[in-house]
This record gives C-alpha cells, sequence and structure tokens, in this order.
C-alpha cells in the first residue's frame, strides 16, 4: 500500500497538471464552436457563385446552398478537384443543379473567361459569395504580378464583382457577401510598399488583404445602396480548414480538435446565418459548420455589419480611404469601367 501511496504522490502534480489543461482546451473547444443555424430556408430559384466552392468554408457553403435548393456555380482554381466536390455534393444533397467551373483569381483572364461562361448560361445571379483565398503563403505573384494574398484575396475578387455588378442589379434584391477575418484588425495598407517589393511578411500581408477586403466592402455598399444590391462583409471565426496549411501551430492536434467542427469562435453572429453560412454557410470538414452558419446569415441580413451592428477596433474605425483604394483597385483589375 506504501508503495500505491508513494506513486500516487509521485504523478499528482503531473495529473493535476493534465487534467487541468485537458478542462481548458474542452471549455475552449466549446467556445470556438458557437452556435448553430437552425432555420429552414427554401433558396429554390436562387442562383449563386461562391468562390473556393470545392474545399473548405467555400464547400460546406455550397453543400448548405444545396440543400436549400438554391442553383450554384463553383467557382474553382483547380478543375480536377472542383468536379469531385460538385459530384459529393449533388450526392449528399440531391441537387442537380450545381455546377463547377474553373475561375483562378490569381489570373484576371480567368476570371474574365469565368464570367463570360456564367453570363452565357444564366441571366440572374442572386448571391455572390466572396469567399476563396490564400492564407500565409511564401512570397509568390499573381499572374499580373501582383502579391499573392493582395492579388487573390482583394483584387481577384474585386474584379470578379465588377464583372458581375450588372447580373446583380439586374436579379435584385440580391446580395455580395465578402468573406474576410479578424485579421484585418490587424492590417495596415502599406502604401508605400503594396505590393511587398522591399521587404515580405507573410502575416503582414494577409493582414493587408483583409483590411482591404473590408474597406471593399464598405465602399462598395455605399455606391450600390438604392440598387437592391446588400454589401456583407463576413468574419467566419477560426475553423479547421485546408487554407492554414502553410502554418505549423495549425497544424497540431490541439489546434485541430479546439478548431473543431463547429469552430467559429470570432464568428460576427451578425454575419452569419447560422452564424456561419446562412451569409456563407460554413463546415469544412465536419469541422467548420459554424462558420458556414455565418455566411448563411449574412445572406439573409442586412446591409455591410452585422445583424446588430459591431464597432470596429482596427484601422477601419479610424477612417481608412476606402475611395482612394476604390480608384486604386480598379487600375489594379485592368481600369474595369463601371457606373458605379
Amino acid at each position: 500500500m506504501e508503495i500505491i501511496v508513494n506513486f500516487l504522490q509521485k504523478i499528482a502534480p503531473a495529473l493535476l497538471t493534465h487534467g487541468i489543461l485537458g478542462i481548458i482546451a474542452f471549455c475552449l473547444r466549446l467556445y470556438m464552436q458557437g452556435g448553430k443555424f437552425r432555420k429552414q430556408t427554401d433558396e429554390t430559384g436562387k442562383v449563386a457563385i461562391v468562390t473556393g466552392g470545392n474545399t473548405g468554408l467555400g464547400k460546406e457553403t455550397v453543400m448548405e446552398l444545396a440543400r436549400r435548393g438554391a442553383t450554384i456555380y463553383m467557382a474553382c482554381r483547380n478543375k480536377e478537384k472542383g468536379e469531385k466536390a460538385r459530384r459529393e455534393i449533388v450526392k449528399t444533397t440531391g441537387n442537380s443543379n450545381v455546377f463547377s467551373r474553373e475561375c483562378d483569381l490569381s489570373s484576371q483572364d480567368s476570371i474574365r473567361e469565368f464570367v463570360s461562361g456564367f453570363k452565357k448560361e444564366q441571366r440572374e445571379l442572386h448571391i455572390l459569395i466572396n469567399n476563396a483565398g490564400v492564407f500565409w503563403v511564401p512570397r509568390s505573384l499573381t499572374k499580373e504580378g501582383y502579391e499573392m494574398h493582395l492579388g487573390v484575396n482583394h483584387i481577384g475578387h474585386f474584379l470578379l464583382t465588377h464583372l458581375l455588378l450588372d447580373v446583380l442589379k439586374r436579379s435584385a434584391p440580391s446580395r455580395v457577401v465578402v468573406v474576410s477575418s479578424k485579421a484585418h484588425e490587424r492590417g495596415q495598407i502599406q502604401s508605400e510598399d503594396i505590393n511587398s517589393n522591399r521587404s515580405y511578411d507573410e502575416g503582414v500581408a494577409y493582414c493587408q488583404s483583409k483590411l482591404a477586403n473590408i474597406l471593399f466592402a464598405r465602399e462598395l455598399a455605399i455606391r450600390l445602396e438604392g440598387t437592391g444590391v446588400t454589401v456583407n462583409a463576413l468574419n467566419p471565426g477560426i475553423a479547421d480548414t485546408e487554407i492554414a496549411r502553410n502554418v505549423i501551430f495549425f497544424q497540431t492536434k490541439f489546434a485541430q480538435y479546439v478548431n473543431h467542427p463547429e469552430a467559429a469562435a470570432l464568428v460576427a453572429h451578425e454575419n452569419s446565418k447560422e452564424r456561419g453560412p446562412d451569409h456563407s454557410v460554413r463546415r469544412p470538414r465536419p469541422r467548420s459548420r459554424n462558420s458556414i452558419r455565418s455566411i448563411l446569415q449574412r445572406l439573409q441580413a442586412g446591409p455591410i455589419g452585422p445583424s446588430s451592428p459591431r464597432r470596429s477596433d482596427g484601422p477601419v474605425a479610424v477612417g481608412q480611404d476606402g475611395e482612394m483604394g476604390w480608384h486604386s483597385s480598379l487600375t489594379w483589375a485592368g481600369r474595369v469601367v463601371l457606373g458605379t
């Protein structure tokens, strides 16, 4: 008995420590999961485009919209992966009105080709979800020579949205959902080195692109006021998706446990329908359903901002110049001429 007592005394501190850490991890996981969007809506007759629809939040968004009867176009960089995801979604939901089309946001020619093909097939567009993006990637450039985070996350979606504005207006009431991130609060528009030519930091580049998303959404909302096209910026929260494959921490068992299926720690309730996807429906492996809820919610919410107004603590709150960024983006996107 004495041997057992001595043994327990030796391992007690370790057991206590691991127990406390386990409880903390469990509570954190529950917090990250957030709530669930349970409202059932019928989207039959609605046409939607979801960029990055073959994986992560995009795929779960498409899945959820398909369950609700919408006609969805998945704009995917990889044609084969897009088709594979499309077949899975059709099989799961029974909705055959799901289409996969190639659209590489790092190539303006690819974006224009996608839009041209879409307009030949559809006369209406009720939902545009700008979801695709890159995160923390090594320095690389788009086909037009822009830093990859800025080029894909902002400029690519800026061009795509503008090329589709005529259809969105014709289909009003319609809406644009810009999937951003709380990372915008740490972002700064590097006006002296916007393309990261002098120095490069993955985090700085990513945060800059997310701030650009917010500024774009805000300015677009102002310019489209009265047209029947609503613009929403969405923070989907944290989820275990492939986008974080370049960050070692997010590949750890701890991160994957905490950012479980329904991870939505930073979700702006306002932005989601499920609190994740009605604006965008989130749920990349069984692990990101909450973000999707955010997307769906945003789809039903009002103008830019959360369902219940939230105050930004970042650069947007101190008045970053959205109009100046707008004109710069027009130049970057090939001087697209729009009447907005």
